[in-house]
């Protein structure tokens, strides 16, 4: 098997050189743990869209940072000519794609991701059940942070294979969903007004975005859905468990029902 050039190509590389690229990787890497910590503490304080802007252009520079790194460093160590050209980079690709075919696939993957952005750090998302917001997009795999406070990894080559829902899509407008099953004797008027009023009320909802009440008749009683949205998808778990509090006790108020829902029937 021919060694595609290499012998020659990294006979030209000398001590000099080797200090020169480390120096060069060294800064670069400086420059991307600035960025992964410094960026996300000033979007805490930005907030709203800019937050998540600012939280989405990390992934995106540290893959540019990535690849001008590699483009400055090779000809330091190779001398720039076609031949060793082809030669380091048809070997690294060769070397890549039988040493870490998984690991290359989600790599590419990544890639997608940052093209394509079907999320971004910020996003709610799911992906095979597992619920929480991207805290950070790397070059492998994205971290979420579930509503628990644990830290799940998914590989970007999830894109290939499985459904991700996105609840904000890279803005700051999540529905929420809040759920109430009642007796069917009532005024379903005089209900839909009351859950509206509740949401709007409340100091966590956008009053300009849509406030709607859906109902559907169930054989065990009437099913209530009412759909509003927060000013920050962070809030969404205290922003539902307000909207059933206030609601619940307005219910009662007005003499309606709560209905014990059968499981298989939910």
């Amino acid at each position: 098997m021919e060694d595609l050039g290499i012998r020659e190509a990294i006979a030209t590389i000398t001590g000099q050189a080797l200090l020169h690229a480390l120096g060069v990787i060294i800064v670069a890497s400086l420059v991307m743990l600035v960025i992964q910590k410094l960026f996300p503490r000033v979007a805490e304080k930005l907030g709203g869209k800019p937050r998540l802007y600012l939280l989405a252009s990390v992934p995106l520079l540290r893959l540019v940072i990535i690849l001008a790194t590699i483009v400055i460093v090779v000809p330091i160590l190779v001398k720039p000519s076609f031949e060793n050209m082809v030669a380091i980079f048809g070997a690294l690709a060769l070397a890549l794609g039988f040493a870490f075919k998984d690991y290359a696939n989600s790599l590419i993957a990544g890639i997608v991701t940052l093209y394509e952005m079907p999320y971004r750090p910020g996003d709610w998302i799911e992906v095979e059940g597992q619920y929480g917001e991207v805290r950070a997009i790397n070059t492998r795999a994205a971290e979420i942070v579930t509503p628990d406070d644990t830290v799940v990894i998914i590989p970007h080559n999830k894109l290939w294979d499985s459904l991700i829902a996105n609840d904000n899509d890279g803005t700051d407008n999540l529905m929420c969903v809040t759920d109430f099953y009642l007796e069917a004797n009532h005024d379903i008027s005089q209900v839909r007004e009351l859950l509206r009023e509740v949401a709007f009320t409340s100091p966590r909802t956008k009053t300009w975005q849509p406030v709607r009440v859906v109902v559907f008749n169930k054989p065990w009683g009437m099913h209530y859905r009412l759909k509003a949205y927060p000013y920050d998808p962070k809030e969404q778990f205290q922003f539902i468990s307000e909207l059933t509090a206030r609601g619940a006790e307005e219910l009662a108020r007005h003499g309606v029902r709560f209905v014990s829902v059968p499981v298989a029937a939910g």
